[in-house]
């Protein structure tokens, strides 16, 4: 197991050890869509979430022949069916396993994607220019600077591309995670965003995260999150909130904590 020592953890690589294990133990984001729904898409019943209530259609709009990154959203969900609808799909994501469930759906269901290994905040491997669409689910909580993030968005789309983000209200981040304070209906402010569990949690609380093979989170400000694409170049022309169906924390009663934004890149 890695020290504890936030100086010497590669979180890059903690993180994906964690998802590579996630996909294997079949967790909620790593549950492969069934036949059905490719199916449908093919014959153009389709959508994808990236909030758990339905994306507003003009959001995305018709796929097909369309270059579409599916950015850190492995899995067998999204772009499978994205590219059962006609999209020309990419997906990149840090984990192999996850990975693995978008090309066991691709192969099953005769469907033609590229799946890439590799950082989120790195894209070199793709031209300016190369791309329509980029999608991308909640993930960027996996990674301690989200900017470069959106920089490499900008730069990978073509005009007129959009980019498809969504994240968490970062006021979950900040709430003590004793399970004794939700049972008595409590939230105690104890963090402050941004928040990174590497700088902010004890050394025993991040040994135990660690021991138990969990991914490390950061929680940013919204700051890094709109204002961060509107300085990587982006204009923001859709913005949402959605409430978490299934409250985790007791704040999630509360607001909605999930946030999505249409960012658009000039002509």
């Amino acid at each position: 197991m890695p020290s504890s020592n936030s100086a010497s953890l590669d979180v890059y690589a903690l993180n994906q050890s964690a998802w590579d294990k996630f996909a294997v133990s079949g967790c909620e984001w790593s549950r492969p869509v069934a036949p059905e729904i490719t199916a449908a898409a093919k014959r153009g019943a389709w959508s994808v979430r990236l909030t758990p209530s339905e994306l507003p259609s003009h959001w995305l709009g018709d796929v097909k022949g369309r270059r579409i990154l599916c950015l850190a959203s492995a899995g067998g969900q999204q772009a499978p069916v994205l590219a059962a609808a006609g999209g020309e799909v990419t997906v990149f994501d840090a984990s192999e396993k996850q990975l693995d469930l978008d090309r066991s759906v691709a192969a099953r269901d005769g469907l033609k994607l590229t799946a890439i290994q590799g950082d989120m905040r790195d894209l070199s491997r793709f031209a300016d220019e190369t791309f329509d669409i980029v999608f991308n689910p909640i993930s960027n909580l996996y990674v301690p600077d989200i900017r470069p993030i959106w920089r490499e968005c900008h730069r990978v789309l073509k005009p007129q591309g959009r980019l498809l983000s969504s994240f968490y209200n970062p006021v979950v981040f900040i709430g003590d995670r004793d399970p004794a304070l939700m049972k008595e209906g409590l939230i105690r402010p104890v963090f402050t965003i941004p928040y990174a569990d590497v700088t902010d949690l004890d050394a025993a609380t991040l040994e135990a995260k660690l021991t138990r093979g969990e991914a490390l989170v950061s929680g940013h400000s919204l700051s890094d999150q709109i204002a961060g694409q509107i300085e990587a170049g982006f204009h923001i022309a859709g913005f949402l909130e959605d409430r978490q169906p299934t409250p985790r924390f007791l704040i999630d009663k509360f607001l909605p904590t999930f946030i999505a934004t249409l960012a658009l890149k000039a002509a």
